[in-house]
């Protein structure tokens, strides 16, 4: 009975895994809908080197310094239980992970975790950095600050010793790449055009929004692998409720964020609909276990309105976001972590002090490392924006001496 059991749950663990690798293919979709043609190679190509190094690099280091098993001495800072992985002896039997997966599910499944927040400040940078730079800072954000982060919750580290919750990453995988995002964008400047001589922002339409809608939709589908895998086994009554929950949030960000736009704009905004499912699905991650689906609806339909006013906010800033990615997931994953606080089973100003706690020290982990990641990135690269004119033309050509979509008529005898 046992056996069938870690069976079960192992079969669901690895289906999981296989719906969050699926969000790349919507991440993917979601970037180079809401960004111009000229540039469609490039964001590809940076999805592509995101996904396979972060996995070579949590093999390497991550998994191991995200899990390095606290002494109970220890502060729960900083951990390293070795380069590579090896299975443990029992890692394969019901005593490990409580009979809710083996050891290599365990692994795989939270590497594809790993470089979803890299994925994140692609979006973010689009269309004006250099390759040689996103990817440079990938592999030191991915590689050293987001294991290390992630230990002090879901490694057992000093912030989860406080009581900070955080059920699928709100904070832990959302922010954590947020952050970094704004970061960038900051150091980065506007792309040509996104501003004129008076800083008003100008719009900078996406050349697929229908690959953009999809990208939404295989994302939302991915999510059922993101929040119902955190639940770490097949369950039956908590895996069916986070997924009502996550599904409830969803529904309620992209209606919310409709007609708030609407309101404010005066028309119905699909990209608007569209990041507002997204920032829905992000804000209900960090409590999705704990709530019931009125609170659910109650934090979708609050992120459906923080979507509309953050990116409101970032143009005011003057600062150039393509496709909404810090309204999404730094600003909804900061209003996720404290709904923690506010609705659902663990509710209460104890909760919510812990929870504000961990926002506060995560971000500024965050800002104070993108910033020294960045400058020494920029002083091993000389830069890390392109040219004038390398950007005019769009990077396809010049980073990858290519286009995504080939001229037929060329062809034409």
């Amino acid at each position: 009975m046992e056996t069938t059991l870690l069976t079960a749950n192992n079969v669901w663990m690895m289906v999981c895994t296989g719906l969050v690798f699926f969000m790349h293919l919507g991440f993917s979709f979601l970037e180079i809908g809401l960004t111009r043609q000229k540039n469609t190679i490039n964001i590809l190509f940076k999805n592509f080197f995101v996904i396979t190094m972060g996995l070579l690099l949590y093999c390497l280091v991550g998994f191991n310094m995200m899990y390095p098993g606290f002494a109970e001495s220890s502060s729960g800072i900083f951990g390293f239980a070795g380069f590579g992985i090896t299975a443990p002896e029992g890692g394969m039997t019901v005593g490990y992970a409580d009979g809710g997966y083996t050891w290599w599910t365990d692994f795989l499944f939270q590497g594809m975790f790993a470089a979803t927040a890299a994925t994140i400040v692609s979006g973010a940078v689009a269309e004006r950095v250099k390759l040689s730079a996103f990817m440079l800072f990938a592999i030191l954000y991915v590689g050293l600050v987001y294991p290390i982060i992630g230990s002090w919750k879901w490694g057992g580290g000093f912030l989860d010793e406080l009581g900070f919750y955080d059920f699928a990453g709100s904070t832990l995988v959302h922010s954590v790449g947020g952050w970094a995002a704004i970061v960038f964008i900051y150091l980065l400047g506007a792309r040509e055009g996104k501003f004129d001589s008076n800083g008003n922002p100008q719009a900078l339409p996406g050349h697929n929004i229908p690959f953009a809608a999809a990208g939404v939709l295989i994302l939302w589908l991915g999510w059922f692998g993101f929040n119902g895998g955190s639940v770490l086994s097949a369950d039956p009554e908590l895996t069916s409720l986070t997924l009502v929950t996550t599904c409830l949030a969803a529904a309620a960000g992209g209606v919310s964020a409709s007609i708030f736009s609407n309101i404010m704009y005066k028309n119905f905004d699909l990209t608007m609909f569209m990041n507002g499912i997204l920032g829905g699905l992000v804000g209900i991650t960090a409590g999705a276990d704990q709530m019931s689906p009125t609170d659910a609806i109650f934090i979708g339909l609050i992120a459906g309105i923080i979507i509309v006013l953050g990116v409101a906010l970032i143009d005011k800033l003057k600062l150039d976001d393509p496709v909404g990615a810090v309204a999404v997931h730094l600003i909804c994953g900061i209003w996720g972590t404290l709904a923690v606080g506010l609705f659902g089973a663990l509710a209460g100003s104890e909760q919510l002090i812990s929870q504000l706690i961990g926002i506060g020290v995560i971000g500024l982990t965050c800002v104070i490392c993108s910033f020294v990641l960045l400058f020494i990135v920029k002083v091993i690269l000389g830069g890390i924006r392109v040219s004038k004119e390398e950007e005019l033309n769009g990077l396809d050509i010049s980073e990858h001496g290519m286009d995504a979509y080939a001229d037929f008529r060329l062809n034409q005898s």
